[in-house]
C-alpha cells in the first residue's frame, strides 16, 4: 500500500493541499493507536505498514511551504 500512499501524497503536494495531508495523517495515526490496542492477533505487520504510511505523509507535509 505504500506506493498507493506515495501517489496520493504526491498529488496532494502538487495541489498544495495541506488540509488533506493532515487529515490522512490523523487517520493513519488513529489507526496506529487502534492497532496497538488489538488483542488476540499479532498486528505487527499492519503496524509496520501504517508506520511507513505515516512517514511518507510526514515527508510530503515537510515539502509544503509553511502556512
Amino acid at each position: 500500500m505504500s506506493r498507493s500512499v506515495e501517489l496520493i501524497v504526491e498529488g496532494y503536494v502538487r495541489l498544495n493541499d495541506r488540509d488533506a495531508l493532515e487529515e490522512i495523517l490523523a487517520h493513519r495515526q488513529d489507526l496506529l493507536r487502534q492497532l496497538a490496542a488489538v488483542t488476540g492477533v499479532d498486528p505487527k505487520q499492519a503496524i509496520t505498514q501504517v508506520s511507513e504510511d505515516i512517514t511518507i505523509i510526514e515527508a510530503g507535509l515537510a515539502t509544503l511551504v509553511p502556512e
